[in-house]
């Protein structure tokens, strides 16, 4: 007998989580010159799928970097840097994400994280977001997505724009991913992830490292 293929996950968007997704799915699709030609969250896949196409990994997320940029009025993220990565900041940060983006990644519940300190021991901060199993990841069911297209320029954005370290890491098992607001991220090429084969599920699915991370 063949295993039962485990359902996908679903969703009932409320009306803020349609009005986060049309306005995601419209910068996208302004900085991409193009148009989903599915609505709602399969729309806003699509467009990461457009994104992907004819771009390699350092010009998709220059493109999502635009988006992310284009969300955010400069004189705010001016005035953001200002403020130093300070315990209540990067807890601050954790709450509001976990309030703002379920409708992208779906469930989350925030989880103490041990900080590094300057010349101090580490420190708890409440500043894990635990996404329980990511919509993204799931729908998408491509490596290459996760990290080109979310965790790669998300820990940017916030790092460098926000002035804000964060580390972002999937698990391609069952899905989950921790953000950590606080936590410097590494050198992706030292990540379990960056050696992660494509997922079964991916129609274009090899079982090296997968290769849209690397070109």
């Amino acid at each position: 007998m063949l295993p039962t293929k485990t359902p996908p996950t679903e969703y009932q968007d409320n009306w803020l989580d349609r009005l986060f997704i049309s306005l995601f799915s419209h910068k996208m699709a302004k900085a991409l010159g193009s148009k989903p030609r599915a609505n709602g969250y399969d729309g806003f896949v699509e467009l990461s799928q457009q994104i992907m196409q004819g771009r390699n990994a350092h010009h998709q997320q220059e493109t999502v970097a635009v988006v992310l940029n284009s969300l955010v009025p400069a004189p705010v993220l001016w005035a953001i840097r200002l403020i130093p990565p300070a315990k209540w900041v990067c807890e601050s940060n954790a709450w509001f994400a976990t309030q703002l983006f379920e409708w992208l990644v779906g469930p989350t519940e925030l989880r103490p994280a041990q900080i590094p300190q300057l010349n101090a021991p580490d420190r708890t901060y409440q500043s894990t977001v635990h996404i329980k199993k990511c919509r993204y990841l799931e729908q998408s069911q491509c490596v290459g997505m996760c990290l080109n297209m979310c965790k790669l320029p998300t820990q940017k954005f916030f790092t460098e724009g926000f002035g804000i370290p964060l580390t972002m890491t999937p698990n391609f098992e069952d899905m989950s991913c921790d953000m950590v607001f606080g936590l410097p991220a590494p050198d992706i090429t030292t990540e379990d992830c960056y050696q992660q084969p494509c997922l079964k599920e991916c129609p274009t699915a090899t079982a090296i490292a997968c290769p849209k991370v690397r070109t």
